[in-house]
């Protein structure tokens, strides 16, 4: 339960910042939604109520618990991942959702959390190596992320996979390794390429290769891209006005409400609006950082730096995406795109980084 002494050290900044960035993908929501699809927006304001209510339960705990029930926790989200693989309802031709009559979810959102928890656990538990961490050091760890890896890329999901992989990274990246190792591991991954390649379904290769040349293929792989400009383009630097974009109402933007919706902000609020989103973004993984650089014990300072990795490559790929910087893998925008169960993680994982900075003096 949270105390009198720990609501003291609440971090009302980033509490602010989620709320605010909360409220604002709401809004664009509604934008983009209204005219034909209300029921996204009514959906997903169910949605947000749900996940205030998480961010509140996992503010009200001990945040070392996870590190107590770590596997426990792995193991049920790989559970979930089988079963959304070998029960779960399929749609548009993938195979990534759980139905429990009441309710629809995708459990792999729910797994990066438990990806974050394990590794934290892992690396919290081994001291700290003078030289960095040693290739054997890493074998665990990498094996404990491709389970998941395979059972979302089975579904397939490549954006959520590759989300796995970034998590991964960054929190070898910051626990150190030696020189050497990093090299062995680039050798080690580089024949993995083309055998990766070749197991991408065509759709696939065919959205990683159009954002060199979307013109190549207008009215296919490149028209997301291609309409995604066209709005962000047509916003200017103030916009025309909330509600009154077209890309998305029109239906010439596949996707405007969930891995494009910043094109529809871009477009209705210009370059003005997108600034002032991507700086409440980036204060809530600075933040994020904060937490993690004020916290006293090995667990709670990688548990936050795994959490604002997760924010952070979302956020990243995401824009990259919309903009044509990187390749279309649908990888959403926290709390801005549509959609439950990410939204309810991303609120979870807000909740988190509050409760490590307010325990941060109990150790």
């Amino acid at each position: 339960m949270i105390n009198r002494r720990l609501l003291a050290q609440m971090e009302w900044p980033l509490l602010f910042i989620t709320l605010a960035v909360a409220l604002a993908g709401l809004a664009n929501i509604y934008s983009s939604t209204f005219v034909q699809e209300i029921d996204i927006y009514n959906r997903q304001l169910q949605w947000l109520a749900v996940g205030l209510v998480f961010m509140a339960a996992a503010i009200a705990f001990d945040y070392t618990l996870l590190d107590r029930y770590g596997y426990f926790i792995y193991f049920l989200a790989l559970g979930l991942l089988v079963w959304a693989l070998v029960f779960g309802r399929t749609v548009a031709g993938t195979q990534r959702w759980i139905s429990l009559g009441f309710v629809t979810f995708q459990p792999s959102e729910f797994t990066k959390l438990a990806v974050i928890v394990i590794l934290a656990r892992h690396f919290a538990a081994r001291p700290a190596r003078p030289g960095g961490l040693a290739l054997r050091d890493l074998v665990f760890p990498a094996l404990l992320i491709a389970v998941p890896f395979f059972l979302v890329a089975a579904q397939p999901d490549l954006g959520t996979a590759l989300i796995f992989v970034l998590i991964f990274c960054s929190v070898v990246l910051v626990v150190k390794v030696r020189l050497k190792t990093a090299a062995g591991l680039l050798l080690a991954f580089a024949p993995l390429v083309p055998i990766a390649w070749g197991s991408l379904k065509g759709y696939q290769k065919a959205r990683l290769l159009s954002f060199l040349d979307p013109s190549s293929d207008p009215l296919g792989s490149g028209y997301h891209l291609l309409q995604s400009k066209i709005a962000i383009g047509s916003g200017g630097f103030w916009g025309k006005g909330f509600t009154k974009g077209t890309q998305g109402k029109l239906m010439f933007l596949p996707e405007h409400h969930t891995d494009f919706i910043f094109s529809i902000l871009a477009e209705e609020w210009g370059l003005a609006g997108s600034l002032t989103v991507m700086a409440l973004f980036l204060s809530l993984i600075l933040y994020g950082l904060h937490v993690a650089r004020s916290s006293k014990d090995r667990f709670g300072f990688l548990l936050a730096l795994g959490l604002s990795s997760l924010f952070f490559w979302h956020i990243v790929i995401n824009l990259g995406m919309v903009s044509g910087l990187m390749p279309v893998v649908g990888v959403p925008l926290p709390f801005f795109s549509y959609g439950g169960s990410f939204l309810v993680t991303a609120f979870i994982g807000a909740g988190l980084l509050i409760n490590i900075k307010m325990r941060r003096f109990i150790f």
